[in-house]
């Protein structure tokens, strides 16, 4: 693991240590914790994004756990970035472990995470963001996840008044929606907050770190939500999802043998470690009943491996070597 020199100047607008010149106190600090895995291009445009921000950011740490080296998108990029390059193949949840801790460590008082695939939308998202968790005394505040492809349509699906609904336009006029987060595509976070319940659990690898820490969110009170005039954008995951009973379960069936197993050992585990019945109730119905109707009996014996391991919190380990 290496960790290349960080660029000189800034990637917003002010030096970050300033204070406010009316009240002397710290100002709102924001440090940027980013992983990548082999997509150039997107790293690419995630970083030009960064650097409009209107409000200022004091550093990017980025965590490259690729086979490829992003050397030469950081280089190009300029700007105030914090290289880490990993030859362990991280995941994202032990990636954003990593970035988190370098991005506390520059001494911000705000941490926002972003994916490589994702991007603000516009120049204002971070501002917004810090706008809102003023406003609204938040702990964790996210924008919406606008799909790339289609940005009228939400990346994931939110649920309201009962039902789900990923067209942007149904959820705007709301302005704020309370307790509602997405983590890892721009949601931003007190760095206290992980001091009192932790960093993502790299023991997920991919798929589920994102439910566990909410739940860790949830069990200690803190106060989050989502700012529905901001966006960042994210590929849609549509595809992956399998509404059967008209919609009220929704089975999702990852692309790829490794994503399909981690995703459901993952679900398996955190269904045991929270003691929730109701998904395990939709899982051990959804999934045999998907899998029987599309007579994949492969896929079930795969998913009946993988969610029994899960379970019995069986089958974690190193991941695939690049």
């Amino acid at each position: 693991m290496t960790e290349q020199p960080v660029h000189a100047g800034p990637v917003g607008a002010t030096e970050a240590r300033d204070r406010t010149p009316d009240t002397g106190q710290l100002a709102d600090t924001v440090a940027v914790a980013a992983v990548t895995y082999d997509r150039h291009e997107e790293l690419a445009e995630l970083l030009q994004a960064l650097a409009r921000q209107t409000a200022p950011i004091r550093t990017v740490a980025l965590v490259d756990s690729g086979t490829r080296p992003a050397t030469d998108i950081v280089e190009a990029a300029g700007g105030s970035i914090h290289y880490l390059r990993s030859e362990a193949n991280l995941g994202g949840a032990g990636g954003f472990a990593f970035a988190i801790l370098a991005a506390i460590a520059s001494g911000a008082r705000w941490v926002w995470l972003m994916d490589d695939d994702g991007h603000p939308e516009d120049e204002r998202c971070l501002a917004e963001l810090l706008r809102a968790a003023h406003e609204h005394g938040l702990d964790i505040v996210s924008p919406l996840v606008a799909a790339t492809d289609d940005p009228t349509r939400l990346s994931f699906n939110f649920r309201i008044n009962g039902l789900l609904t990923n067209d942007r336009a149904t959820l705007e006029p709301l302005g704020f929606l309370p307790d509602m987060v997405h983590f890892f595509n721009g949601a931003l976070i007190r760095t206290e907050v992980f001091s009192t319940i932790g960093l993502p659990d790299m023991k997920f690898f991919i798929r589920g770190d994102e439910v566990d820490f909410l739940a860790r969110v949830r069990k200690a009170g803190l106060k989050y939500g989502t700012l529905a005039t901001v966006a960042v954008r994210h590929p849609a995951t549509w595809s992956e999802m399998k509404p059967i009973f008209g919609g009220f379960i929704t089975p999702v069936i990852p692309v790829g043998e490794f994503k399909r197993a981690s995703y459901f050992r993952n679900r398996a585990y955190l269904a045991r470690k929270y003691r929730n019945l109701r998904w395990f109730g939709a899982d051990v119905i959804g999934f045999p009943y998907y899998f029987l109707t599309q007579r994949d009996l492969k896929g079930l014996r795969s998913w009946f491996a993988a969610y029994s391991a899960g379970f019995r919190g069986r089958g974690f380990g190193p991941p695939p070597s690049a």
